[in-house]
């Protein structure tokens, strides 16, 4: 463990304040921290990120708090006014740093060398040691199990994963026997085994996931009709019953049981596979074993010809790709950019990017402006200039 770059006077030389004040606004006094390990949470109410992750960390912190386990977070907000600040507390079920404390909170900034967020600093009891200078990553992975937060306890959780991962069938996944389809009639797990699933998590008012749900049905629907050996299972992240039939009433394939609200499947499965954002489709083989968690990407670069996902369909796409691509011009003006664009491929420039005149994931080739990084798909500059919309720019 590192030491805390404080003067080893314990937990008064890290909050150099006279107390805490709780959500509701009361006064928290330090000695209330005595022997318990302390995350010191940096985050800002006016960041995303901030505001994706506190539901998790609250989450973790409510079940080591009725498992005793003696923990407590001190919120060190980086919010920029009062306002924003109370607000985002009363989110949340710890203590804070007062707002108006800005000594304080740069010190602790300083001190840890924080320069991102979110960020949350784990002490050991007493303040002197850091136990993990940044448990973000912990608590998305593992929530309440990650407790104390040290190296070895992170080794157990990764060495269970590979485990889990190790012996992962698709039967094991699920704590159900069964999901529905369309008609609300129920299918069993055992019927997906020897096929190619995606797991489908995604959620109704998620704007992106209204339009990767209508590709993706178009792309189920050919695949359907190929009789491909594809099954897809949705994922519920719907808070709210109605918005989960709402969702599958877009939807061709299966879904996971609505569970009352609280959502422990999909959350279990969401924590287990590392979903961070919605929509993500991650895709299990025929031996119920994970081949990607990219499957998303995969549909949008490759749409049906990425089945079955595999890392050597992968690598035939992108060989195919290599080749199509010496067909294009070297060089070509968008109507989009004032600039010249510029083919260029992974080894040359290119990478993951989105697609300026489709708004769609592109990787690898494209055709890019080397000034400005503007860069669209070879498929929708030829698609442009065959349409006549190809010209000296802006």
């Amino acid at each position: 463990m590192e030491e805390a770059d404080g003067s080893g006077g314990g937990i008064p030389s890290v909050l150099p304040l006279g107390s805490l004040i709780s959500p509701s606004g009361n006064e928290v006094e330090l000695p209330e921290l005595d022997g318990k390990i302390i995350g010191l949470y940096f985050a800002a109410n006016w960041y995303p990120k901030c505001e994706a992750f506190t539901p998790a960390l609250a989450a973790a912190y409510q079940q080591l708090r009725e498992r005793g386990a003696g923990f407590e977070v001190v919120f060190v907000s980086c919010d920029e006014d009062r306002p924003s600040f109370e607000r985002f507390h009363r989110a949340m079920p710890w203590p804070a740093v007062p707002f108006g404390d800005l000594r304080c909170k740069k010190s602790l900034s300083d001190m840890f060398r924080v320069e991102g967020i979110p960020r949350l600093v784990v002490l050991a009891p007493g303040g002197a040691e850091v136990v993990c200078p940044d448990a973000v990553e912990l608590v998305h992975r593992y929530g309440d199990p990650a407790f104390p937060f040290t190296p070895a306890r992170v080794a157990e959780l990764e060495a269970d994963e590979r485990s889990k991962f190790a012996s992962q069938t698709l039967e094991k996944l699920f704590s159900v026997s069964h999901v529905k389809n369309g008609g609300d009639e129920q299918v069993p797990i055992a019927s997906l085994v020897g096929k190619t699933v995606g797991l489908y998590f995604s959620a109704h008012g998620c704007e992106p996931c209204a339009k990767f749900t209508a590709r993706l049905a178009a792309i189920y629907g050919n695949l359907k009709g190929k009789s491909a050996a594809f099954e897809v299972v949705y994922i519920p992240m719907d808070k709210e019953e109605d918005g989960y039939e709402r969702s599958r009433r877009g939807m061709p394939w299966l879904a996971l049981p609505y569970d009352g609200g609280d959502g422990a499947q999909s959350r279990a499965l969401a924590r287990y596979f590392d979903v961070r954002e919605i929509p993500t489709l991650v895709v299990i083989g025929p031996d119920g074993k994970t081949v990607t968690r990219d499957g998303r990407n995969l549909v949008n670069l490759y749409f049906d010809m990425a089945f079955p996902f595999t890392e050597e369909q992968v690598r035939l796409l992108q060989e195919l790709e290599d080749e199509q691509a010496k067909g294009y011009a070297p060089s070509l003006r968008h109507a989009g950019h004032r600039h010249e664009l510029s083919v260029v491929s992974e080894k040359s420039g290119g990478g993951p990017y989105v697609c300026c005149e489709c708004d769609e994931q592109g990787f690898g080739w494209a055709y890019q402006c080397i000034a400005c990084g503007y860069e669209i798909h070879l498929r929708c500059g030829r698609d442009v200039e065959a349409g006549g919309a190809v010209g000296a720019g802006q």
